[in-house]
């Protein structure tokens, strides 16, 4: 009977750790953790990248969005920026922001607290000594948020992000013309928009996909008087 307590103890901790991840499924409980899926006011939408910098998909997103003239915000994996730093600094350069995703590409709920500090510790150096750029922005891979995850971004006051809309282009048989439908139906002013320059955590190339989606998605953007922006 002596063990009941400690069990229920035990659960209600893991309970507590987890329960930031209930902002993916469940948006409206966003702001009461501080998670934000919405840019600034005006007729803006934010297009973000997430799992680069990739050797291949990286540079084909950053010139579609050049030959548009659109800025993005590209979420960093510490892994891939020490495989590739002179590519991460090419994003900071051209003019798009540029945030922590993570080192190694893994779901907080399986992770202690320590883990996701050392985590985000060691992606912060790496991408701010590889772009000159200190991140003030971050996303978990997945999406998925737990108590540390939060705490760890808050110590550094940076602003957590999800997305409202996203073109699902990680999958296998994804299309452009599908992921540019599916990103912008129904898109509306302020959203924050999901898509992947790398196929490093998806299927195998699927950047190619997203790449060729970029220019649809932009014109689309366009067409409806949304313009693209960098997250702040």
């Amino acid at each position: 009977m002596r063990r009941r307590p400690v069990l229920w103890a035990t659960a209600g901790a893991a309970a507590g750790y987890w329960l930031p991840s209930v902002v993916h499924p469940l948006p409206g409980l966003r702001p009461a953790f501080g998670v934000e899926d919405r840019t600034g006011p005006g007729s803006h939408v934010a297009l973000t990248f997430d799992d680069g910098p990739h050797d291949r998909g990286t540079p084909a997103v950053l010139e579609a969005l050049r030959e548009a003239g659109a800025r993005a915000t590209f979420f960093l994996v510490g892994e891939q920026v020490e495989r590739a730093p002179a590519l991460a600094a090419e994003v900071a350069a051209a003019g798009h922001a540029v945030g922590v995703h993570c080192r190694r590409h893994r779901n907080l709920m399986f992770l202690a607290p320590g883990q996701v500090e050392d985590d985000l510790a060691r992606a912060e150096e790496t991408i701010a000594a590889a772009t000159g750029v200190e991140p003030a922005l971050y996303r978990p891979p997945f999406g998925i948020l737990t108590a540390a995850g939060l705490a760890a971004a808050r110590r550094r006051t940076w602003r957590t992000f999800l997305w409202r809309r996203w073109g699902r282009d990680w999958s296998r048989g994804a299309t452009a013309a599908g992921i540019a439908r599916r990103l912008t139906d129904g898109v509306a002013a302020r959203d924050v928009l999901l898509l992947h320059d790398a196929d490093h955590y998806s299927a195998p190339g699927s950047w190619r996909q997203t790449a060729q989606a970029v220019p649809r998605v932009l014109a689309a953007l366009e067409g409806r008087g949304l313009e693209t922006t960098t997250l702040p």
